[in-house]
């Protein structure tokens, strides 16, 4: 018995990609593993060839240039790091024919190129895929991004069945993984998601690692994992981190690294400016599937709302999960940053930055009644900054939208999808 086709949910990089493959002639999606690349690219593509399966792989090892040569095009290459040289045959196919939309890679890891030579400069452009966020699972990729409306101005639209605390926690619990968001929930949602940590601890990870002949203990593995899941959005020093997990530094240095390569944790650069001193330089640390954090230490919805350190984190995650998926596709080319004085006394969570220096700032608070005094630090930097300021948002658990001061208003999280 044949299995109903499932119906495709549009992603925002539907129309990125769109427009780039009809000038361009070869681009690469990366992102997390079982985020959705495969199957929006399959989409644009004649051939498909799965790399990491080694029946399809033996041609390209073997003759890559020979084997792309008859496929019929667009040709998708899936997990393309499975055989880092077949990038070097598509680049030649290209400078040989820079016909747009040839060819389509998709990778789930940052593959090592020998010699640290990236084969494919100027002729193989690099998108990024994440997973689904609340806009694509539940209303059109299409319109306006948030960050768009609060950088021209607009009032923000809040969603008649906005969600209360638990029901975010429950969000962010829920992923955006397609495979598990799309069909799964209650238990066996539970067991996919933490089916993904475990394989991910188990054989991504060793896989990522490639012919290294650094040990790495599963066990430890998974302690440090579990530590950094703990201080997502945080920036607590390194060594906070490692100890806590009962490693050394030179150990979680290399964890650290292959985390980053399979695009499980994403560092949120410090926002520094000359128009404010004394600024913390380092990185803010996020768990990029906000999900992940609640399968890797074992925590439901209750779990999460006991603890309050950690309901801070995980929900300040979530919306960077929610900002992050629209920034290729955002009119004003935003970049994420946050905000925090060498004191501590000011910290803001997100500082986006827009083209001219303009500054969008947000503040993620676990509550349903914010008051002006949740917008001290936003006032700070509105004060400091003038007019490069262009608004500053308190989002928070309740259900209205409202005005707290000049510039500034709270709003619930869930106007980034209203």
């Amino acid at each position: 018995m044949t299995a109903p086709e499932q119906r495709y949910v549009a992603r925002f990089a539907d129309s990125l990609l769109d427009s780039v493959t009809a000038q361009l002639p070869a681009v690469m999606v990366t992102g997390p593993r079982a985020t959705g690349k495969t199957t929006t690219l399959a989409r644009r593509a004649q051939s498909i060839v799965r790399l990491d399966v080694p029946a399809q792989a033996v041609a390209f090892q073997a003759d890559p240039d020979a084997a792309l040569r008859d496929l019929p095009e667009p040709v998708l290459l899936d997990e393309w790091q499975a055989v880092p040289g077949v990038l070097g045959a598509v680049r030649r196919a290209v400078e040989a024919a820079p016909v747009p939309g040839r060819f389509l890679l998709s990778g789930s890891a940052h593959a090592e190129i020998d010699h640290g030579v990236w084969p494919a400069t100027g002729r193989i452009v690099r998108l990024s895929m994440f997973p689904m966020t609340m806009r694509e699972l539940i209303a059109p990729a299409s319109g306006s991004r948030f960050l768009d409306i609060l950088s021209r101005g607009d009032a923000v639209s809040v969603p008649a069945d906005t969600p209360d605390l638990r029901g975010y926690v429950e969000l962010a619990l829920r992923g955006g993984f397609p495979a598990a968001a799309l069909r799964l929930s209650g238990l066996p949602l539970r067991i996919w998601m933490e089916s993904y940590v475990e394989n991910l601890l188990t054989r991504d990870i060793p896989a990522a690692a490639g012919t290294s002949t650094r040990p790495r203990d599963p066990v430890r593995l998974r302690r440090y994992f579990e530590a950094a899941a703990l201080n997502t959005a945080g920036t607590a020093e390194h060594k906070t981190v490692y100890e806590a997990a009962g490693i050394n530094r030179i150990t979680a240095l290399d964890y650290d690294d292959l985390l980053a390569r399979l695009y499980v944790t994403e560092s949120l650069p410090a926002w520094e400016t000359n128009r404010l001193k004394r600024l913390t330089r380092g990185p803010k640390r996020h768990v990029v599937e906000p999900a992940l954090v609640g399968a890797a230490l074992r925590l439901d919805v209750d779990g999460v709302i006991a603890d309050g350190d950690l309901l801070g984190r995980l929900l300040d995650s979530f919306v960077v999960a929610q900002l992050r998926a629209e920034l290729a596709t955002s009119a004003g080319q935003p970049r994420l940053h946050h905000l925090r004085t060498q004191s501590g006394r000011e910290e803001v969570d997100v500082v986006v930055e827009l083209g001219g220096g303009r500054v969008i700032a947000l503040e993620i608070e676990a509550t349903a009644a914010p008051a002006r005094t949740d917008a001290r630090h936003l006032e700070w930097l509105r004060e400091r900054l003038d007019d490069r300021f262009v608004a500053g948002v308190v989002l928070h658990t309740g259900p209205r939208a409202f005005e707290l001061s000049e510039r500034i208003v709270a709003a619930p999280i869930s106007a980034i999808w209203g």
